[in-house]
């Protein structure tokens, strides 16, 4: 199953100021989470951040912040009883996640994503969590409860569909 555009969201968990140096390659997370943000919005797909207590945590990279269309302020793990779904766009199934921390509010938020119904894929190379072990645990769950394990480049290119796309060198600069 491909991922489309036009019925896509892009949800990003969590890359919040003060926990992302305590994530393992955090700095490389949050250049993926701010590429594939702002891929998503050349190619006009939506982007939803969520902030784990954001009064302690602090919000959202600012990289990160300025490219989400709406950002749900949760306090439970899963952001779906925070109010998630009902700030999700209408009739775009597809949710492409990646964020914070892997093993426990991105995964918790992608299971219930799943169990409500979505279609999920997450965006390995854009996730983190303290440590290595805990995210590729996770991602294994995640893959075992369907999800799909998929990268930035596989969303990048399934989002466009061929090289003839009128954003391709846009977005393959970006890329590159």
């Amino acid at each position: 199953m491909l991922m489309k555009a036009e019925q896509s969201t892009l949800l990003l968990v969590d890359v919040q100021e003060r926990l992302m140096p305590a994530i393992s390659q955090g700095e490389e997370v949050v250049d993926r989470c701010t590429l594939l943000a702002t891929i998503a919005g050349v190619l006009e797909v939506p982007v939803v951040g969520t902030e784990q207590l954001p009064e302690k945590l602090g919000p959202n990279v600012e990289s990160v912040r300025e490219l989400c269309n709406v950002t749900v302020g949760k306090h439970h793990f899963d952001a779906c009883p925070d109010g998630l779904i009902d700030q999700l766009p209408e009739g775009r199934q597809q949710i492409v996640i990646g964020g914070c921390e892997t093993h426990v509010c991105m995964l918790q938020t992608a299971l219930s994503l799943l169990d409500a119904g979505y279609k999920v894929w997450v965006v390995a190379d854009a996730t983190g969590s303290r440590n290595d072990f805990d995210r590729d645990v996770a991602l294994d769950r995640l893959h075992q409860s369907g999800a799909r394990i998929v990268t930035t480049e596989m969303v990048a290119f399934e989002w466009m569909v061929h090289c003839r796309h009128p954003r391709f060198r846009d977005i393959q600069a970006l890329i590159k």
